[in-house]
Protein backbone atom coordinates (compact mmCIF):
# COMPACT_ATOMS: atom_id res chain seq x y z
CA UNK A 1 0.00 0.00 0.00
CA UNK A 2 1.25 3.51 -0.79
CA UNK A 3 2.73 5.50 2.09
CA UNK A 4 0.43 8.46 1.49
CA UNK A 5 -2.64 6.23 1.83
CA UNK A 6 -1.26 4.77 5.06
CA UNK A 7 -0.66 8.32 6.33
CA UNK A 8 -4.29 9.20 5.54
CA UNK A 9 -5.47 6.05 7.31
CA UNK A 10 -3.46 7.05 10.39
CA UNK A 11 -5.35 10.34 10.35
CA UNK A 12 -8.65 8.47 10.50
CA UNK A 13 -7.31 6.56 13.50
CA UNK A 14 -6.46 9.82 15.29
CA UNK A 15 -10.05 11.00 14.87
CA UNK A 16 -11.50 7.70 16.08
CA UNK A 17 -9.15 7.59 19.07
CA UNK A 18 -10.08 11.14 20.01
CA UNK A 19 -13.79 10.23 20.07
CA UNK A 20 -13.16 6.99 21.99
CA UNK A 21 -10.95 8.59 24.63
CA UNK A 22 -13.23 11.60 24.90
CA UNK A 23 -16.23 9.34 25.58
CA UNK A 24 -14.29 7.43 28.24
CA UNK A 25 -13.23 10.69 29.88
CA UNK A 26 -16.83 11.94 29.86
CA UNK A 27 -18.11 8.78 31.56
CA UNK A 28 -15.33 8.76 34.14
CA UNK A 29 -15.40 12.54 34.59
CA UNK A 30 -11.65 12.14 35.01
CA UNK A 31 -9.44 12.91 32.01
CA UNK A 32 -6.21 11.68 33.59
CA UNK A 33 -7.66 8.31 34.52
CA UNK A 34 -9.14 7.97 31.04
CA UNK A 35 -5.70 8.65 29.53
CA UNK A 36 -4.11 6.10 31.87
CA UNK A 37 -6.72 3.46 30.97
CA UNK A 38 -6.14 4.13 27.25
CA UNK A 39 -2.36 3.89 27.52
CA UNK A 40 -2.47 1.00 29.99
CA UNK A 41 -4.70 -1.10 27.72
CA UNK A 42 -2.40 -0.34 24.80
CA UNK A 43 0.60 -1.45 26.87
CA UNK A 44 -1.16 -4.72 27.72
CA UNK A 45 -1.84 -5.40 24.04
CA UNK A 46 1.68 -4.62 22.81
CA UNK A 47 3.24 -6.55 25.72
CA UNK A 48 1.20 -9.61 24.73
CA UNK A 49 2.37 -9.24 21.13
CA UNK A 50 5.97 -8.95 22.37
CA UNK A 51 5.69 -12.31 24.13
CA UNK A 52 4.91 -14.12 20.87
CA UNK A 53 6.89 -11.98 18.42
CA UNK A 54 10.68 -12.50 18.61
CA UNK A 55 11.25 -9.59 16.21
CA UNK A 56 10.21 -7.15 18.96
CA UNK A 57 12.89 -8.57 21.28
CA UNK A 58 15.40 -8.19 18.46
CA UNK A 59 14.33 -4.57 18.10
CA UNK A 60 14.94 -4.00 21.81
CA UNK A 61 18.42 -5.48 21.42
CA UNK A 62 19.07 -3.19 18.47
CA UNK A 63 18.10 -0.16 20.55
CA UNK A 64 20.34 -1.21 23.42
CA UNK A 65 23.26 -1.50 21.01
CA UNK A 66 22.49 1.90 19.48
CA UNK A 67 22.38 3.54 22.93
CA UNK A 68 25.58 1.79 24.05
CA UNK A 69 27.36 2.99 20.90
CA UNK A 70 25.91 6.49 21.39
CA UNK A 71 24.15 6.39 18.03
CA UNK A 72 20.95 7.65 19.66
CA UNK A 73 20.63 9.72 22.83
CA UNK A 74 18.90 8.09 25.78
CA UNK A 75 16.51 11.02 26.29
CA UNK A 76 14.95 10.37 22.89
CA UNK A 77 13.69 7.02 24.17
CA UNK A 78 11.26 8.93 26.41
CA UNK A 79 9.13 10.00 23.42
CA UNK A 80 6.27 8.00 24.88
CA UNK A 81 5.93 10.54 27.69
CA UNK A 82 4.96 13.08 25.02
CA UNK A 83 2.32 10.62 23.83
CA UNK A 84 1.01 10.39 27.38
CA UNK A 85 0.79 14.19 27.53
CA UNK A 86 -1.05 14.24 24.20
CA UNK A 87 -3.66 11.70 25.29
CA UNK A 88 -4.07 13.47 28.65
CA UNK A 89 -4.89 16.74 26.85
CA UNK A 90 -7.06 14.92 24.30
CA UNK A 91 -9.23 13.27 26.94
CA UNK A 92 -9.75 16.58 28.71
CA UNK A 93 -10.81 18.77 25.79
CA UNK A 94 -12.64 16.56 23.25
CA UNK A 95 -15.72 16.40 25.52
CA UNK A 96 -15.66 20.22 25.57
CA UNK A 97 -15.24 21.12 21.90
CA UNK A 98 -15.97 17.96 19.90
CA UNK A 99 -13.77 15.86 17.62
CA UNK A 100 -13.88 18.08 14.54
CA UNK A 101 -12.78 21.36 16.17
CA UNK A 102 -10.20 19.48 18.24
CA UNK A 103 -8.86 17.90 15.03
CA UNK A 104 -8.50 21.25 13.25
CA UNK A 105 -6.77 22.78 16.30
CA UNK A 106 -4.37 19.87 16.74
CA UNK A 107 -3.58 19.87 13.02
CA UNK A 108 -2.53 23.51 13.28
CA UNK A 109 -0.12 22.63 16.07
CA UNK A 110 1.17 19.56 14.24
CA UNK A 111 1.79 21.47 11.02
CA UNK A 112 3.59 24.38 12.66
CA UNK A 113 5.82 22.09 14.75
CA UNK A 114 6.46 19.83 11.76
CA UNK A 115 8.12 22.74 9.97
CA UNK A 116 10.57 23.03 12.84
CA UNK A 117 11.38 19.34 13.34
CA UNK A 118 11.80 18.78 9.60
CA UNK A 119 14.12 21.80 9.39
CA UNK A 120 16.45 20.48 12.10
CA UNK A 121 16.24 16.91 10.79
CA UNK A 122 14.84 15.45 14.00
CA UNK A 123 13.33 12.44 12.21
CA UNK A 124 16.73 11.14 11.18
CA UNK A 125 15.57 11.20 7.56
CA UNK A 126 17.40 14.37 6.56
CA UNK A 127 16.72 18.08 6.85
CA UNK A 128 13.99 19.84 4.88
CA UNK A 129 14.17 23.53 4.12
CA UNK A 130 11.43 25.90 5.32
CA UNK A 131 10.07 27.04 1.96
CA UNK A 132 7.33 29.54 1.19
CA UNK A 133 4.91 26.77 0.24
CA UNK A 134 5.53 24.87 3.47
CA UNK A 135 5.02 28.02 5.54
CA UNK A 136 1.82 28.72 3.60
CA UNK A 137 0.57 25.23 4.45
CA UNK A 138 1.17 25.82 8.15
CA UNK A 139 -0.33 29.34 8.06
CA UNK A 140 -3.50 28.16 6.31
CA UNK A 141 -4.16 25.52 8.95
CA UNK A 142 -3.80 28.10 11.73
CA UNK A 143 -6.26 30.39 9.94
CA UNK A 144 -8.54 27.37 9.46
CA UNK A 145 -8.72 26.95 13.24
CA UNK A 146 -9.94 30.53 13.65
CA UNK A 147 -12.54 30.15 10.88
CA UNK A 148 -13.82 26.81 12.19
CA UNK A 149 -14.67 28.24 15.63
CA UNK A 150 -15.61 31.82 14.70
CA UNK A 151 -19.34 31.22 15.16
CA UNK A 152 -18.83 29.72 18.62
CA UNK A 153 -16.35 32.09 20.24
CA UNK A 154 -19.11 33.52 22.44
CA UNK A 155 -20.79 30.18 23.03
CA UNK A 156 -20.78 28.90 26.59
CA UNK A 157 -19.78 25.41 25.48
CA UNK A 158 -16.62 26.49 23.65
CA UNK A 159 -13.51 27.25 25.64
CA UNK A 160 -10.84 29.08 23.66
CA UNK A 161 -8.36 27.73 26.20
CA UNK A 162 -9.41 24.23 25.09
CA UNK A 163 -8.83 25.18 21.44
CA UNK A 164 -5.35 26.49 22.31
CA UNK A 165 -4.71 23.28 24.26
CA UNK A 166 -5.63 21.35 21.11
CA UNK A 167 -2.95 23.29 19.21
CA UNK A 168 -0.42 22.46 21.94
CA UNK A 169 -1.40 18.79 21.80
CA UNK A 170 -0.75 18.85 18.06
CA UNK A 171 2.70 20.39 18.57
CA UNK A 172 3.50 17.67 21.11
CA UNK A 173 2.54 14.87 18.73
CA UNK A 174 4.61 16.50 15.98
CA UNK A 175 7.72 16.19 18.14
CA UNK A 176 6.78 12.65 19.19
CA UNK A 177 6.46 11.56 15.58
CA UNK A 178 9.93 12.85 14.81
CA UNK A 179 11.49 11.11 17.80
CA UNK A 180 9.67 7.87 16.99
CA UNK A 181 11.10 8.08 13.48
CA UNK A 182 14.59 8.12 14.99
CA UNK A 183 13.82 5.30 17.42
CA UNK A 184 12.45 3.18 14.58
CA UNK A 185 15.55 3.87 12.51
CA UNK A 186 17.65 2.04 15.10
CA UNK A 187 15.16 -0.55 16.37
CA UNK A 188 14.26 -1.62 12.80
CA UNK A 189 10.96 -2.86 14.23
CA UNK A 190 7.88 -0.63 14.42
CA UNK A 191 6.19 -2.63 17.20
CA UNK A 192 9.31 -2.27 19.32
CA UNK A 193 8.85 1.49 18.96
CA UNK A 194 5.21 1.06 20.02
CA UNK A 195 6.20 -1.02 23.06
CA UNK A 196 8.73 1.58 24.20
CA UNK A 197 6.19 4.39 23.70
CA UNK A 198 3.52 2.66 25.75
CA UNK A 199 5.92 1.80 28.57
CA UNK A 200 7.05 5.42 28.83
CA UNK A 201 3.59 6.92 28.31
CA UNK A 202 1.88 4.66 30.84
CA UNK A 203 4.62 5.28 33.41
CA UNK A 204 4.35 9.04 32.91
CA UNK A 205 0.57 9.04 33.32
CA UNK A 206 0.71 6.73 36.34
CA UNK A 207 3.16 9.06 38.10
CA UNK A 208 1.04 12.08 37.13
CA UNK A 209 -2.21 10.65 38.48
CA UNK A 210 -0.55 9.38 41.67
CA UNK A 211 0.74 12.88 42.33
CA UNK A 212 -2.81 14.11 41.79
CA UNK A 213 -4.20 11.59 44.26
CA UNK A 214 -1.58 12.42 46.91
CA UNK A 215 -2.24 16.15 46.54
CA UNK A 216 -6.04 15.56 46.51
CA UNK A 217 -6.37 17.12 43.05
CA UNK A 218 -7.87 13.97 41.55
CA UNK A 219 -9.05 10.52 42.55
CA UNK A 220 -9.66 7.11 41.04
CA UNK A 221 -13.22 6.20 40.06
CA UNK A 222 -14.79 2.87 39.07
CA UNK A 223 -14.60 2.03 35.39
CA UNK A 224 -17.94 2.10 33.54
CA UNK A 225 -19.43 -1.15 32.22
CA UNK A 226 -19.52 0.09 28.64
CA UNK A 227 -20.11 0.56 25.81
CA UNK A 228 -17.21 -1.72 24.83
CA UNK A 229 -15.76 0.65 22.23
CA UNK A 230 -14.71 3.25 24.81
CA UNK A 231 -11.87 0.86 25.75
CA UNK A 232 -10.40 0.56 22.24
CA UNK A 233 -8.24 3.71 22.41
CA UNK A 234 -5.14 1.76 23.46
CA UNK A 235 -5.39 -0.75 20.61
CA UNK A 236 -5.81 2.10 18.12
CA UNK A 237 -2.73 3.76 19.62
CA UNK A 238 -0.60 0.63 19.19
CA UNK A 239 -1.44 0.40 15.48
CA UNK A 240 -1.11 4.17 15.00
CA UNK A 241 2.38 4.42 16.52
CA UNK A 242 3.60 1.40 14.54
CA UNK A 243 2.31 3.05 11.34
CA UNK A 244 3.69 6.50 11.98
CA UNK A 245 7.14 5.49 13.25
CA UNK A 246 7.76 3.73 9.92
CA UNK A 247 6.10 6.15 7.50
CA UNK A 248 7.51 9.38 8.95
CA UNK A 249 11.07 8.22 8.24
CA UNK A 250 10.32 8.27 4.52
CA UNK A 251 7.84 11.14 4.13
CA UNK A 252 9.15 13.57 6.74
CA UNK A 253 7.00 14.95 9.54
CA UNK A 254 5.33 17.81 7.62
CA UNK A 255 4.50 15.70 4.55
CA UNK A 256 3.17 12.91 6.75
CA UNK A 257 1.12 15.41 8.77
CA UNK A 258 -0.42 16.98 5.68
CA UNK A 259 -1.34 13.60 4.17
CA UNK A 260 -2.90 12.52 7.46
CA UNK A 261 -4.99 15.71 7.55
CA UNK A 262 -7.40 14.34 4.97
CA UNK A 263 -8.16 11.19 6.89
CA UNK A 264 -8.33 12.99 10.22
CA UNK A 265 -10.70 15.73 9.08
CA UNK A 266 -13.02 13.48 7.10
CA UNK A 267 -13.09 11.01 9.97
CA UNK A 268 -13.74 13.71 12.59
CA UNK A 269 -16.47 15.35 10.52
CA UNK A 270 -18.26 12.03 9.99
CA UNK A 271 -17.97 11.23 13.71
CA UNK A 272 -19.44 14.59 14.73
CA UNK A 273 -22.28 14.09 12.25
CA UNK A 274 -23.07 10.47 13.18
CA UNK A 275 -22.16 10.42 16.88
CA UNK A 276 -21.62 13.99 18.08
CA UNK A 277 -20.43 15.02 21.51
CA UNK A 278 -23.30 16.55 23.49
CA UNK A 279 -23.73 20.23 22.65
CA UNK A 280 -21.51 20.04 19.56
CA UNK A 281 -22.89 20.88 16.12
CA UNK A 282 -21.38 20.93 12.63
CA UNK A 283 -21.64 24.41 11.15
CA UNK A 284 -20.78 25.98 7.80
CA UNK A 285 -17.82 27.67 9.50
CA UNK A 286 -16.43 24.31 10.59
CA UNK A 287 -16.81 22.84 7.10
CA UNK A 288 -15.12 25.96 5.68
CA UNK A 289 -12.26 25.50 8.12
CA UNK A 290 -11.85 21.91 6.98
CA UNK A 291 -11.78 22.97 3.32
CA UNK A 292 -9.13 25.58 4.17
CA UNK A 293 -7.04 22.91 5.85
CA UNK A 294 -7.19 20.86 2.66
CA UNK A 295 -5.99 23.99 0.86
CA UNK A 296 -3.04 23.90 3.22
CA UNK A 297 -2.25 20.39 2.00
CA UNK A 298 -2.24 21.62 -1.59
CA UNK A 299 -0.18 24.69 -0.70
CA UNK A 300 2.39 22.45 0.92
CA UNK A 301 3.16 20.89 -2.44
CA UNK A 302 3.11 17.47 -0.82
CA UNK A 303 5.33 14.88 -2.45
CA UNK A 304 5.66 11.26 -1.48
CA UNK A 305 9.23 11.05 -2.77
CA UNK A 306 11.65 9.70 -0.26
CA UNK A 307 14.27 11.93 1.27
CA UNK A 308 17.91 10.96 1.37
CA UNK A 309 18.78 9.37 4.66
CA UNK A 310 21.99 10.73 6.18
CA UNK A 311 24.68 8.61 7.72
CA UNK A 312 24.02 7.60 11.29
CA UNK A 313 25.61 9.88 13.83
CA UNK A 314 28.18 8.41 16.07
Amino acid sequence: MRLDLLAALSGVMIAIQARVNGALSHQLNNGLEAALVSFGSGLAVIALIALINPAIKEGISNLRTAVAQKEISQWKLFAGALGGSFVAIQTQIVPLIGVAIYSVASIAGQTAMSLVVDRIGMTGGGKKAITGRRVAAAALTVIAVIVSVVDRIDAQNLSMIAVIAGCIAGAIVGIQRALNGQINEYSHQSFTTSLLNFIMGTSFLAILILIGVVTHRTHFVALPAGPWWIYTGGVIGVIYIAFTSTIVQHLGVLTFTLFSVGGQLVGSLVIDLVSPTEGVHVSAYLVTGIVMTYAGVIAGGVSSSRVRKPAKHK
